[in-house]
Order: C-alpha cells, then sequence, then structure tokens
C-alpha cells in the first residue's frame, strides 16, 4: 500500500520535470540565435540537442540517473542562459520596453544633482 502511494508520488515528480524541460526546449527553440552570441552562453543548436536529449530521455526510457542529468541541464538552461538572453533581447526584468534604466530612481532617473 505505502509503495503504491510513493510510486505515484514518483510518478508526479517525473511528469513535472518534463513539463519542465519541455517548457525550457520550446523557450529555447523561440529565442533568435544571435541572441545566444550576444549574451555570451553555448550555440542555440547547443542548447536544442541538450533540452531534446533530455525530454526523449525522460519520455522513452525515465532512469533515474539519466532524468537527474537532464533536470540538472534544464535548471541550468533556465537559471542562467533564460535570463542572460531575455537581458538581450529586452525582455528582462525592468526592461520590459518601458524605458526603464539601471539609473532610473523611484522617481524617475537619477541624474547626479546636475
Amino acid at each position: 500500500m505505502l509503495l503504491s502511494g510513493f510510486s505515484s508520488l514518483i510518478s508526479f515528480v517525473f511528469l513535472g520535470l518534463l513539463l519542465l524541460s519541455i517548457f525550457a526546449l520550446v523557450h529555447a527553440a523561440l529565442q533568435r540565435e544571435d541572441a545566444y552570441r550576444a549574451a555570451d552562453k553555448q550555440t542555440k543548436p547547443f542548447w536544442l540537442i541538450i533540452l531534446g536529449i533530455t525530454v526523449a530521455v525522460q519520455l522513452v526510457l525515465p532512469m533515474m540517473l539519466l532524468v537527474l542529468a537532464g533536470t540538472v541541464a534544464t535548471i541550468v538552461y533556465l537559471v542562467d542562459v533564460r535570463p542572460a538572453l531575455q537581458a538581450v533581447t529586452g525582455r528582462g526584468r525592468g526592461n520590459s520596453g518601458g524605458g526603464w534604466s539601471s539609473s532610473d530612481g523611484p522617481y524617475g532617473p537619477y541624474n547626479g544633482n546636475r
């Protein structure tokens, strides 16, 4: 009885990791190639291959060690590469087309008391 509950919990964890990997793969596919070079990250084909293999392994051969390695690659993409791509393409935090810059204060641009 306890093992069946644990098995369903593990299945939900694997499903969540699969959805996270699919999200990362779709995000990587939708980005421009030059954004990867501008962000000084690996190339777009590199990330598409790594994330594609991750999704394929999770769908076809869900072995714990392979899923763990793919999850690490997915987390690296989402935590390191995705924010860098968003900053380069102008879709990052604080720069959503609203004219924000790093020198803006709470009441407008900081001009250094000039």
